[in-house]
């Protein structure tokens, strides 16, 4: 059947997605637009804050005893680092079977149930009296907070058009510091009582908030997250244009529910370099992930400052402001100018690099703590190159077989790399953490490297497609709608060779 003859073809059993947009007016997609971005970007900012600040919360909470003493938890030894190395080694365990889970249910109530359970677990570690308790909920928060992330990221890729998919994905991912700001001053205030208390353990009411208000935004997510297809806000009509902007993407609509396991496309990943690439990214931007997460508010504690504890969440807000700013910056610039996310990537790796150089090389001592804080600064860009990474997953890869098994790879990286981070910074390598600090300078000279060959392997495909298209005689227009077509067909970027001819995307488009 000609492309002329299958663009009017209707696909879906119980509702109309139309393969072409022409039904609806530019003002009324971008006026549903407006709608989505009011419903869901709000409340993925708050998710997606909440739970990075519950997984960081731990270095907060040594600072203010969960380390020391019989009277708290008498953590000894590695098991402070261990906290951190379980968490995200039950993540990794849990990552795919989660994802297929977020693929055969409904995504929205899985991530809202998930929410709510590590909630409780959060707020059960402010009960906890020794490493044994601790540990066994560190496990457990590690096992529901796997499905976060890469769910965040499908749900960016059920909405938004590829053109929108870096800029939407930034504004969730600004929380990891937006509302670690919100949260830094937070827990300024439970810990100030703890100087008017001394027998005030601040650490675990800290614990108690964070878990409180986890439980009760998942049961607000509940009713309001989820894709076109369930969410309640949408009309009928809104729904079936939801699903018709998506359908540019060539990558086909929502497809919450799907049960259909394609082994080819599974097969498929295991010899395309980027499904690799992906995951080694991953790993190397997480590497020095694990180990600010673990250790951040104690490395910034041993930097030479008066020792105050406050001081220590103090000096953190300046970092989370700066990386709120840098995201706004990169979303604007990414929504408007193509292909330029492995650009930014690359670059976002070089001044974590000098800062952590810096951190080692230049002695502590009082004269020296701020040009070090300056060097801990620096390192501010590093998320930039893991979190655009993750949006390349849902703008480049057609297929759902094939995605999901890339954002389980990916994320299995990214458990591997911040549980070698959280080994590689240890208490006793303390004020420089110079293991620790070579590890991560390591991994943002690979990152380069990686960066740099992933970028080369997608412009040569798209020269290459680029000589394909030129002799297959179609128009522009016959291709981006057979591109349409084979996306709600599930086709994989290897078999459908028309996905570039849309704009919008990082590479794989028309240059």
């Amino acid at each position: 059947m000609k492309v002329r003859d299958l663009v009017h073809r209707l696909t879906r059993s119980d509702h109309v997605v139309v393969i072409i947009d022409s039904s609806y007016t530019k003002e009324q997609f971008g006026k549903l637009r407006r709608k989505i971005d009011w419903y869901l970007l709000p409340l993925m900012w708050l998710c997606y804050g909440i739970q990075q600040t519950d997984k960081t919360a731990l270095g907060t909470m040594a600072n203010f005893g969960l380390r020391e003493g019989e009277k708290h938890t008498g953590l000894v030894g590695a098991q402070y680092s261990w906290l951190t190395t379980i968490f995200y080694l039950t993540y990794m365990c849990f990552e795919f079977p989660s994802n297929l889970l977020l693929q055969r249910w409904r995504m929205g109530k899985t991530l809202s149930i998930y929410m709510i359970c590590w909630g409780f677990t959060v707020l059960g570690i402010g009960f906890a009296k020794n490493f044994r308790t601790l540990i066994a909920l560190r496990a457990l928060q590690g096992l529901f907070e796997c499905c976060i992330s890469p769910g965040f990221v499908l749900v960016v890729g059920s909405w938004y058009t590829r053109r929108e998919h870096a800029s939407r994905a930034l504004v969730f991912q600004s929380a990891n510091a937006g509302f670690g700001v919100i949260a830094d001053l937070i827990l300024y205030g439970i810990g100030s009582l703890q100087d008017k208390h001394p027998e005030l353990q601040a650490w675990r009411y800290m614990s108690y908030f964070l878990g409180g208000l986890t439980v009760v935004i998942g049961i607000l997510c509940l009713i309001f997250l989820g894709t076109p297809s369930e969410v309640p806000w949408l009309s009928a009509e809104e729904r079936k244009m939801a699903n018709t902007r998506i359908v540019r993407n060539q990558v086909g609509h929502d497809r919450t529910g799907t049960k259909e396991w394609k082994w080819y496309q599974a097969r498929e990943c295991l010899i395309d370099p980027c499904f690799w690439l992906a995951g080694f990214n991953a790993f190397c931007s997480s590497v020095p992930n694990g180990g600010l997460t673990t250790f951040g508010s104690i490395i910034v504690h041993d930097l030479g400052f008066s020792g105050r504890n406050l001081e220590t969440i103090l000096l953190s807000i300046p970092r989370s402001v700066t990386s709120v700013l840098i995201f706004v910056v990169v979303g604007i610039v990414t929504s408007k100018y193509k292909n330029l996310r492995l650009y930014i990537m690359g670059a976002a790796t070089i001044p974590p690099l000098i800062g952590f150089l810096g951190m080692a090389l230049i002695p502590t001592r009082d004269g020296t703590k701020w040009s070090k804080w300056g060097m801990y600064f620096m390192t501010v860009p590093f998320v930039l190159s893991l979190f655009l990474a993750w949006t390349l997953i849902i703008s480049n890869l057609p297929g759902r077989t094939k995605r999901t098994l890339t954002s389980s790879w990916t994320f299995m990286m990214y458990c591997v790399g911040n549980m070698v981070g959280s080994q590689i910074f240890k208490s006793e390598d303390a004020p420089t953490y110079i293991p620790g600090v070579v590890g991560c300078v390591v991994c943002f000279g690979l990152e380069i490297i990686i960066i740099a060959t992933w970028r080369t392997i997608l412009v040569l495909r798209n020269r290459r497609r680029d000589r394909a298209q030129a002799k297959d005689g179609l128009t522009d227009e016959e291709r981006i709608r057979q591109g349409k077509i084979n996306g709600e067909k599930d086709l994989t970027d290897f078999e459908n060779p028309y996905v570039s001819a849309l704009s919008g995307c990082d590479s794989l488009q028309r240059r």
